[in-house]
């Protein structure tokens, strides 16, 4: 009986040492799913652009307050907000009574200017030819007296040379009043040149192109003319050039130096679904204490009026461009302080730590200046999980690029 149990219990043990055997031995067929998977990506030469995401608010190109350069009554206005204008175009008419009275004043004396200027003329025709009978008598005469000395009497000559010597002052006489007519003329022909402005002045006009974006006056409101300094003067409109819009937007200080005039910029608005490119044109070079920004103006035309001052747009500023150079993903770099590494996946898929030096830096890629070569892989995520030294699986992920990330922000609409 007792041979018996022993028989029995050998019998379980070698059950139990078969057992093991076959669960370790399945153990090691397993081990090799154990070895952990690594997203990676390989170090590859392409295109890099550094860009800037920029939101701005457009401002009318110009605005201007039309004024008055007289003053009156307005007699008829042509416009109302919203309007387009052209340079030129007659905006308001004002009535000023007074001045067409000045203006046929004027006119009068003009005319009467100019009838002295003929009355004075025709003296110096009479004066000339007195003078000219009188100068030829006092020489017949003294000529005589020459030949025929005693035929001429003494006084009868000195009589002569007196009234020549009178004629020919006469002449100087109404020189001198023609001079003072035509003097007298050209302040007259000044004054209504002058009045004939301010004439001219009663129709008030646009100095430019653009939109009435507010009317200050209607008809019959009396405008204070807007030369005048000692009052405070309505304008009768405000016109703003809407064809051609500035769009400034705050640059970062560590981004100024990038900011060059001319650059092409693509400008995104949302309010009418639609992308335009505009082209910075300047910029006011200075850094602002409060917000280390420099504003900077974008022109962007508008010659179709869709778009509004005040509306906002996004705009994208290429800063920075490098073509053939090393690139990986930004996520695959570690920061400590001011040196940059990398976990490389080597040929036999063990994870080593390599010192690299990072040049420009775009929206998902980074330039590589040094310490990886190309075809290289780097793991681009969870780098704490992962051992130098470990073996893991490499998993290759897509890389973005600079193409890709240009399509994804241009927007459909050019």
């Amino acid at each position: 009986m007792r041979k018996r149990s022993y028989l029995i219990a050998a019998a379980v043990l070698v059950v139990i040492l078969i057992v093991v055997v076959i669960v370790r031995r399945d153990g090691d067929k397993a081990a090799p799913a154990e070895v952990p998977t690594a997203s990676v990506a390989p170090v590859v030469r392409g295109s890099l652009s550094h860009t800037l995401y920029l939101a701005g608010q457009f401002q009318p190109y110009q605005v201007v307050d039309v004024h008055a350069k007289v003053s009156g009554y307005i007699k008829n206005i042509y416009v109302d907000i919203g309007d387009k204008v052209t340079a030129g175009e007659v905006l308001a008419v004002l009535e000023v009574p007074e001045l067409a009275a000045q203006l046929e004043g004027t006119v009068s004396a003009v005319k009467a200017s100019k009838e002295a200027i003929m009355r004075a003329q025709n003296s110096v025709a009479r004066a000339e030819a007195e003078h000219t009978s009188l100068h030829a008598r006092y020489e017949r005469l003294k000529k005589t007296a020459a030949v025929q000395p005693g035929l001429i009497a003494q006084q009868e000559l000195d009589d002569a040379q007196s009234q020549d010597l009178s004629s020919e002052a006469k002449i100087d006489e109404a020189k001198s009043a023609l001079s003072d007519a035509k003097q007298q003329s050209d302040v007259a022909i000044a004054n209504n040149k002058r009045v004939s402005a301010l004439e001219d002045y009663t129709k008030v006009t646009a100095p430019l192109k653009g939109v009435i974006i507010w009317r200050y006056a209607d008809t019959g409101a009396l405008i204070q003319a807007g030369t005048s300094s000692d009052t405070t003067t309505l304008p009768v409109v405000k016109l703003s050039q809407s064809d051609l819009l500035r769009l400034r937007m705050p640059v970062p200080e560590d981004a100024v130096e990038y900011v060059h005039e001319g650059e092409l910029v693509n400008v995104r608005v949302d309010a009418v679904n639609r992308t335009f490119v505009g082209k910075v044109v300047r910029f006011t070079r200075d850094v602002s204490l409060a917000t280390r920004t420099m504003e900077t103006e974008i022109d962007v035309k508008n010659d179709d009026l869709s778009l509004t001052t005040g509306m906002y747009a996004n705009t994208v500023l290429q800063l920075e461009h490098r073509d053939n150079v090393l690139t990986i993903p930004e996520q695959a770099v570690l920061q400590n302080g001011s040196k940059s590494s990398v976990l490389v996946v080597d040929a036999q898929n063990r994870v080593q730590s390599r010192d690299v030096v990072i040049g420009l830096r775009g929206s998902y890629i980074v330039e590589v200046m040094s310490g990886l070569r190309e075809g290289e892989r780097v793991i681009t995520g969870g780098q704490t999980n992962y051992q130098v030294g470990e073996t893991v699986q490499p998993k290759l992920i897509p890389v973005p690029t600079a193409a890709d990330v240009a399509q994804e922000t241009s927007g459909e609409d050019q």
